[in-house]
């Protein structure tokens, strides 16, 4: 598993290929992406997976994917494949880049910026794995209201816990109305049920 954004001939990630967009203050060490890394090796496809870590700044984690994502289906010929999955504010960016670029994409407990008060994230945070500290700014607030774009249905597939206790389960829900949900009681924002999902999640990503 790649922990940086760098270029297909780096990373060696073929296609069809699984890119892995982590939360806000997370990282490629999350529990989710780890998992994930871990059961794409044991099936003997670590070359098909790549997990990025993203730029705390909106706009520039924006750019970079976009980087990698054009760099990755350029390098896959025609008819590459790439699926997107997001957690949390993941989600968020799986959402805005499946739209630029026309892919699939899993989406996990997303953030959906367009219901949340993105004002209140203004300040000092702390990455949960590295510790690193950043400032997240008014300006970069703006910028995650700007991404916001009206999903394509057909695209995603939507993975939600009722037991979220950091985003509104209902919120997502009616925000990607019409796309195909897996609405579950209980859990939490980790997405408790994600390994018991994993092998779903393979083969919706056509691998």
């Amino acid at each position: 598993m790649d922990g940086t954004l760098s270029s297909p001939a780096s990373t060696g990630l073929r296609t069809p290929g699984i890119l892995y967009l982590h939360g806000f203050c997370s990282s490629p060490a999350s529990w989710k992406a780890r998992l994930l890394g871990e059961e794409m090796a044991r099936r003997g496809l670590a070359g098909h997976y790549l997990c990025p870590q993203l730029s705390p700044i909106p706009a520039q984690a924006l750019a970079e994917v976009s980087v990698l994502i054009e760099h990755t289906l350029a390098a896959g010929g025609p008819g590459a494949r790439l699926t997107l999955v997001g957690s949390s504010l993941g989600g968020h960016y799986a959402t805005c880049l499946g739209e630029k670029y026309g892919l699939d994409a899993v989406l996990i407990n997303p953030a959906t910026v367009d219901r949340l008060d993105v004002q209140k994230f203004v300040g000092e945070h702390h990455n949960y794995h590295s510790g690193e500290r950043f400032e997240f700014t008014a300006e970069h607030a703006a910028q995650l209201r700007a991404q916001v774009c009206r999903p394509t249905p057909e695209r995603y597939w939507l993975w939600l816990e009722q037991g979220d206790e950091v985003l509104d389960w209902r919120d997502a829900a009616e925000f990607w109305a019409g796309c195909r949900q897996s609405i579950l009681p209980g859990g939490d924002h980790s997405f408790v049920r994600f390994p018991e999902f994993l092998p779903q999640l393979i083969e919706f990503c056509g691998i």
